[in-house]
C-alpha cells in the first residue's frame, strides 16, 4: 500500500495514508471501497465496535427503513444486488445492520478499519497541503485527503430536561439503543417525542409495557407502510429491472426513489378524483403518498387536500376524539418534515394501556426520581425512552475539532449556519470532503442514491488530481456564495421552511435556522456535479505542488 510522505520536520507519524475516512457507515465502506480501486491507501475510522453507522446505533423497538428494502441498498455491484434476500417490503434494523456487514465481508473492507475510535481533531497543513489527524486512542495520522463519512443523523440530542439525572429508572435514547435486548414487559413506561424513532417505537413497546405514556410536543404526520414479506417473484420482478429501476432513482426521481411520477397537480382533478388517488397511495403505503400530485411541497391549497385527507384518516382510526385531534398536525404542511411511516402507530391510542400527554399546552416541568412532571400533575413511569431526535447533518462534523487555512475552525465557520459548495467542501478547508452534506439533497433522498453518487464524484476528483499532480484542491468563495445563495433560493419556492424541522435546524436551540438541503432534486443536482466536473471542476481552485507529486499508486 501507498502511503504520502510524512511532513518534513515534524517527526515520523505513527500512521500516514492517502486518504482518511471518517465513519463506517453505508457512506464510509462504499468510499473505502473506491479509493481501493484507486490504488490509494485508506484507513476509516469509526466510533462505533462495527460497521452501518446509522443501522449501528439505531435498534430501538420498531426501527425499520422508510424507503423500500430493494431500493435502500448499493447498485455498485451487480453481484451484490442479485445475491442478497431481502425479507421484507421495509428491511428491519437487524437485517440493514447484516447486510452492512455482509458488504464489510464480502469486499474485505475491515482490514481498513479501526474501530471504537473518534477522531478528535483535524488540522490543515498549509505548507505541505496534508492533514493531521488525532483519534481518541493516543495517536496521529496524516492524510492527503480527509472525507467525512459522519452521517446525517448519527449525532442523537439528549434533550435538556430538568432533573434527567435525577430518575431512578433506566433511560434509553433510541439513537444510542443498547445492542442487547431491552424488556419492558410489565413496566410503566413513558416515551417523549413523536418523529419517526418515536412513531415506530410506540407500537412495539404498546405491546410490553404494562402502561405507556407518550409525551407528545408536535403531532407528526405518518402514512402507513403496508409492511410485508417480500415474495421470491417481488424480488426477481425488482432485479430484472434494476438497470431501469436504478437510472430512473438517479435521473428522474426528485427524491432518488423509484415511483411513478404525477401529471398533474393536486387541483387538476375533482373532489372524489382527488380523494380517490389519496385513498389508492395510503392504501399502497410508505413515502410515495407524497407522489401523488407534483404541487404538494410547492402550493399550500394543493398541500391542503393531502393534510386533510391524513387528519380525516386519523380521525376514523383513533376512536377517542380527544386523541385524535391532539395527534392531526396542525402546525405545518404535510411533507414540510419528512413525512413517518408507521406499522399501526395511530391505532395504538385505541389500547388501554397508552395514554397521550400533550406537552405542548403541558410542557414537561421535570423529571422526578419515579415519574415525569407534566402540566403540575406527576406521571409515573419505570422506563423512560428518548425519541428526541438528532443534531441532523452537522451535528457529528461539528463533534470534530477541524482547523484549516490561517487555524479558522469548520465550526467557526459554520456558526451561522453550513456553507458548502455542492455539499461537497467548504471554502478554506482544502482536500476535505464531505458525503451528504449540507447544501446537497442529502436527508431529501434516498441516501444510498445520493451517497454512491458522491462518493463516485469523489473518487473521480481524487483521481483527477492525481492523474494531473493537482496536490490541493477546495472551493472558491464565489462558487460557494452562489451555491449557498441557489440553495436558499429554490428551498423557499416550496412549503418546506414553513416547517420548525430538523432540516432547518430548528430542534437544537441556539442553532441558526437555515435550510440545510438541497432541494432541487437528486437528478437535477447530478446533472450540476457532472457538469461542475466536465468544466474542470468548476468552481474549484487546484494547487499544483511546488515539486511535482503525484499520490502513488499501491504496488
Amino acid at each position: 500500500m501507498s502511503a504520502l510522505q510524512s511532513i518534513s520536520g515534524k517527526g515520523q507519524p505513527a500512521e500516514a495514508y492517502d486518504v482518511v475516512v471518517v465513519g463506517a457507515g453505508f457512506a464510509g465502506m462504499y468510499m473505502l471501497h473506491r479509493l481501493r480501486g484507486l490504488g490509494l491507501s485508506a484507513r476509516v475510522y469509526e466510533q462505533g465496535s462495527g460497521v452501518g453507522g446509522t443501522w449501528y446505533w439505531n435498534r430501538y423497538p420498531g426501527a425499520r427503513c422508510d424507503v423500500e428494502s430493494m431500493q435502500y441498498s448499493y447498485s455498485f455491484s451487480d453481484e451484490l444486488q442479485q445475491d442478497w434476500d431481502w425479507s421484507e417490503r421495509y428491511a428491519p434494523q437487524p437485517e440493514i445492520l447484516k447486510y452492512a456487514n455482509h458488504v464489510a465481508d464480502r469486499f474485505n473492507l475491515r482490514p481498513d478499519i479501526q474501530f471504537n475510535t473518534r477522531v478528535d481533531r483535524a488540522v490543515f497543513d498549509e505548507a505541505a497541503n496534508i492533514w493531521q489527524v488525532a483519534t481518541s486512542d493516543g495517536k496521529t495520522a496524516t492524510a492527503r485527503f480527509v472525507v467525512l463519512a459522519t452521517g446525517c443523523l448519527s449525532n442523537a440530542r439528549m434533550p435538556d430536561i430538568k432533573g434527567l439525572d435525577r430518575f431512578k429508572g433506566k433511560v434509553y435514547h433510541t439513537g444510542h439503543w443498547p445492542h442487547d435486548p431491552v424488556e419492558f414487559t410489565g413496566l410503566r413506561v413513558g416515551v417523549i417525542g413523536t418523529g419517526s424513532s418515536g412513531i415506530q417505537s410506540v407500537p412495539v413497546i404498546a405491546e410490553q409495557a404494562s402502561h405507556l405514556t407518550v409525551f407528545q410536543r408536535t403531532a407528526n404526520f405518518s402514512i402507513p407502510a403496508r409492511n410485508a414479506k417480500l415474495t421470491a417473484e417481488e424480488r426477481e420482478r425488482f432485479r430484472t429491472n434494476y438497470p431501469e429501476i436504478r437510472r430512473f432513482a438517479r435521473e428522474e426521481a426528485r427524491n432518488g426513489i423509484y415511483t411513478d411520477l404525477p401529471d398533474r397537480g393536486a387541483l387538476d382533478d375533482g373532489d372524489n378524483e382527488r380523494r380517490a388517488r389519496y385513498e389508492q397511495r395510503w392504501q399502497r403505503g410508505g413515502l410515495t403518498f407524497m407522489s401523488v400530485y407534483n404541487n404538494l411541497v410547492l402550493d399550500k391549497a394543493a398541500n391542503d387536500t393531502a393534510a386533510n385527507f391524513v387528519r380525516e384518516k386519523i380521525a376514523e382510526i383513533v376512536s377517542d376524539p380527544q386523541t385524535a385531534k391532539l395527534l392531526q398536525p396542525n402546525n405545518h404542511p404535510i411533507g414540510s418534515k419528512r413525512i413517518c411511516v408507521d406499522s399501526d402507530y395511530f391505532a395504538t391510542f385505541n389500547r388501554a394501556n397508552v395514554t397521550l400527554v400533550d406537552i405542548r399546552s403541558n410542557p414537561i416541568e421535570e423529571i422526578v426520581p419515579n415519574a415525569v412532571r407534566a402540566g403540575g400533575k406527576d406521571y409515573e413511569v419505570d422506563a423512560l425512552v428518548l425519541a428526541t431526535g438528532f443534531d441532523a447533518m452537522t451535528g457529528s462534523v461539528a463533534k470534530i475539532d477541524i482547523s484549516g487555512r490561517q487555524g479558522q475552525t469548520l465550526n467557526q465557520k459554520w456558526a451561522e449556519g453550513p456553507k458548502t459548495y455542492l455539499g461537497l467542501m467548504s471554502v478554506g478547508f482544502p482536500n476535505l470532503f464531505v458525503i451528504t452534506g449540507p447544501g446537497s439533497p442529502s436527508v431529501l433522498s434516498n441516501m444510498i442514491v445520493s451517497i454512491e453518487q458522491h462518493v463516485d464524484w469523489i473518487t473521480d476528483c481524487i483521481s483527477f488530481m492525481r492523474d494531473r499532480g493537482f496536490e490541493a484542491m477546495e472551493a472558491t468563495k464565489d462558487a460557494e456564495d452562489k451555491w449557498v445563495a441557489h440553495v436558499n433560493e429554490v428551498a423557499y419556492t416550496t412549503l418546506y421552511p414553513q416547517a420548525n424541522s430538523w432540516y432547518m435546524g430548528a430542534n437544537i436551540p441556539g442553532k441558526p435556522r437555515i435550510f440545510m438541503p438541497y432541494i432541487g432534486g437528486v437528478g437535477a443536482y447530478r446533472q450540476i456535479c457532472n457538469d461542475v466536473a466536465a468544466k474542470g471542476y468548476e468552481g474549484f481552485a487546484m494547487t499544483s505542488a511546488a515539486r511535482p507529486q503525484k499520490l502513488a499508486a499501491s504496488s
